[in-house]
């Protein structure tokens, strides 16, 4: 089914905003900086998506899930969600993660 893939990564960009507004831990925290993190993110591996077409180390196969929408040779428009899904879903862990062990560190110190 064409299409079931970008699906899949929209459905789960949206959790990502969800836990991020609930939690504010990356765009609901500093937004102009979440943008430029995550557009920096994205350019890089795009870059690097192009190096490995370049090179013949990525390719699309035969998919039925994909839209079939090709940004650049073998970069489907699916990729730059993917991307993007990658960079949010890492920073919003790094959101997490930070406090925890902050306070984790502050209970060691105290004791």
């Amino acid at each position: 089914m064409p299409g079931l893939y970008l699906l899949g990564l929209l459905v789960s960009l949206t959790g990502m905003v969800v836990l991020d507004a609930r939690f504010r831990l990356f765009f609901w925290r500093a937004p102009w900086r979440a943008a430029v993190v995550l557009a920096v993110g994205v350019a890089f591996f795009l870059v690097w998506d192009a190096s490995g077409v370049a090179l013949g180390i990525f390719f699309i196969g035969p998919q039925r899930l994909l839209t079939g929408v090709v940004l650049a040779p073998d970069v489907p428009l699916e990729e730059v969600f993917f991307l993007l899904l990658l960079g949010y879903t890492t920073m919003n862990l790094i959101g997490f993660v930070r406090p925890v062990v902050a306070r984790a560190l502050d209970r060691a110190d105290r004791s």
